[in-house]
């Protein structure tokens, strides 16, 4: 009985032997993975199959519907693929001696899921695009600014894909002859209609509500909505709109309320369309961008009356206020004059030259204009050419030639304001283009014109220029601006003690022909009266006297003595 017992085992255990051999490490029979009979295969040789089966459909486009309408989503660009090695490995492919899992072999598999690779950030911008095609993206509420006028833009809810039902109906459609089923959603906006009117009454009403003022040192600087509004924007931040500042623009607006680099620039006057202008001062600041971003935030944010503030700084304060020159009481134009010159190119350059450098002078009261300090020397580096001048009597040729055009001008509008004369010297012998006895020449360095303000108001002096042309004279006018304080009259006498020009023979290079005409002595008088009045209360008299023009001849120079 004994030895039948252990043949009976004997037998059982080659039969399971016999089973475990017969296994190995294949597939239990009858197993399919997406409709691929893989059962009783190796590893190697369900891999194989599943490959040259799954491949081609694998890279077939999913067909999807989005609320009915059709599309597809192309795998590869959505990142899906098959994970060959771990199908076959969860298809059972292995080889064991467990009893459960030899009965599964000889018994029969079961139909098997594919292993579905996922780069979740390509499928998630797959469904991505098909939620911009086939839905709407919400748009967040927003609030800016134009100029002075607040600027809402409203929220939109929007709709989309549902991002993980999204995901599970194209995974769950991949590799079937199924269809994934989408549908979008509701997606409100990241800032709804409740966080914009927060914006509007809490911030954005109060910013425009008035100017702020930014005190540095004793100098404000005054900002309206009008500017800093451009600094200003409102940011979603955590599902609000949160306050900031462009620093570079705020920058820039306060720099234009201070002096360049830190110096402080003076107030002065300016004509602006035709009229005087005071142009303030600006403190020279030096500060904390920060710290003024800071503390404008703070303040476009309280009401009026509140909204001045002082920034920690250092300041140099302006020599000549802005209350300086509102003082000065430059208001009105008390004298103009207007000469005119023949075409020459020269005299375009050198007579623009000098009254752009004259233009926009402004003298205090008790201040002393001087055409040389003014000018500068003629040099090409100062914009000027060369041109004829009188030296010695007769014409030459050298820089700045034609300047005494605008010496003369200005000698005229001195005059006519009723300002102190200085120093001015008049040609050696008369140009017939400037009025006789009232003209003045100029040289640098020895020869000059100087007249003080000698009244209680600032003068302010424009110089323009309309440049000659070979068909038309230039224009050359300078007027000055103050508070009148006198009417002028004139009267010009006759002339007299009358000399005659001589000849003169130049064997030069720079001889320059002349015909000549004679001298005389001649006497201006200037007549001050108050405004209005015909009373004279004070009279001076310019003596001129003019020699003569000589004749020059110019003849070849001598040959050089060996």
């Amino acid at each position: 009985m004994l030895l039948l017992v252990l043949g009976l085992a004997v037998l059982a255990g080659g039969a399971y032997a016999a089973a475990y051999a017969a296994a190995g490490d294949r597939v239990p029979r009858g197993t399919t993975v997406a409709g691929v009979d893989i059962g009783g295969k190796t590893a190697t040789e369900a891999q194989a199959t599943l490959v040259a089966e799954l491949r081609p459909r694998a890279a077939e486009p999913i067909p999807v519907t989005v609320d009915g309408t059709a599309d597809v989503i192309d795998p590869e660009s959505a990142g899906l693929g098959v994970d060959y090695v771990a199908t076959v490995a969860a298809a059972g492919a292995t080889r064991s001696w467990s009893p459960a899992w030899l009965w599964s072999y000889f018994t029969g598999g079961e139909p098997v899921d594919p292993v579905i690779e996922v780069d979740d950030a390509l499928l998630g911008r797959a469904l991505d695009r098909l939620s911009a095609t086939h839905g709407t993206l919400p748009r967040d509420g927003s609030v800016s600014f134009d100029k002075t006028r607040v600027v809402v833009r409203d929220p939109r809810e929007g709709r989309a894909l549902h991002p993980d039902e999204a995901r599970d109906a194209v995974l769950a459609a991949y590799l079937t002859d199924g269809t994934a089923e989408l549908t979008l959603v509701a997606q409100p906006p990241g800032i709804d209609a409740t966080d914009v009117r927060a914006a509007v009454d809490e911030f954005a009403n109060p910013a425009v509500s008035g100017p702020v003022t930014l005190v540095f040192g004793k100098s404000p600087v005054t900002l309206t909505p009008a500017q800093f509004t451009a600094a200003l924007r409102l940011v979603p931040r955590d599902g609000e709109l949160v306050p900031a500042v462009r620093r570079r623009v705020l920058t820039g607006l306060v720099d234009a309320g201070v002096g360049e680099a830190g110096q402080p620039a003076d107030a002065t006057v300016e004509l602006v369309n035709g009229a005087p202008r005071v142009v303030p001062a600006k403190p020279g600041v030096k500060y904390r961008p920060d710290e003024v971003a800071d503390a404008f935030l703070q303040l476009v944010q309280l009401t009026e009356g509140q909204r001045r503030a002082k920034v920690p700084a250092t300041v140099a304060e302006p020599a000549f206020s802005t209350k300086d020159a509102r003082a000065l009481k430059i208001t009105e134009k008390v004298s103009s004059f207007t000469t005119y010159y023949p075409h020459a190119d020269y005299r375009n350059v050198n007579i623009g030259r000098a009254a752009q450098l004259v233009n926009g002078t402004v003298l205090k009261p008790g201040g002393v204009f001087s055409l040389n300090g003014i000018v500068g020397e003629r040099t090409r580096e100062n914009g000027f050419t060369e041109g004829f001048i009188i030296s010695n009597g007769i014409f030459k040729e050298d820089l700045g030639g034609g300047v005494s055009q605008m010496a003369t001008t200005t000698f005229n509008a001195m005059f006519f304001a009723g300002l102190r004369d200085i120093e001015h010297k008049t040609h050696s012998f008369y140009i017939d283009r400037y009025p006789v006895g009232r003209e003045a020449t100029v040289a640098w360095p020895s020869v000059d014109l100087k007249f003080e303000n000698d009244t209680p108001y600032g003068v302010l002096v424009e110089a323009h220029v309309t440049p000659s042309t070979p068909s038309s004279s230039g224009v050359v006018t300078v007027s000055m601006w103050s508070t009148k304080l006198w009417d002028i009259t004139t009267k010009t006498g006759e002339r007299y003690n009358f000399t005659a020009p001589a000849t003169r023979t130049l064997r030069t290079e720079d001889c320059y022909p002349n015909t000549g005409y004679g001298g005389f002595d001649i006497d201006v008088w200037r007549y001050f009266h108050k405004p209005g009045s015909r009373e004279v209360t004070r009279t001076e008299k310019f003596h001129t006297h003019y020699t003569p023009s000589d004749t020059v001849v110019c003849k070849p120079p001598k040959p050089a003595q060996p």
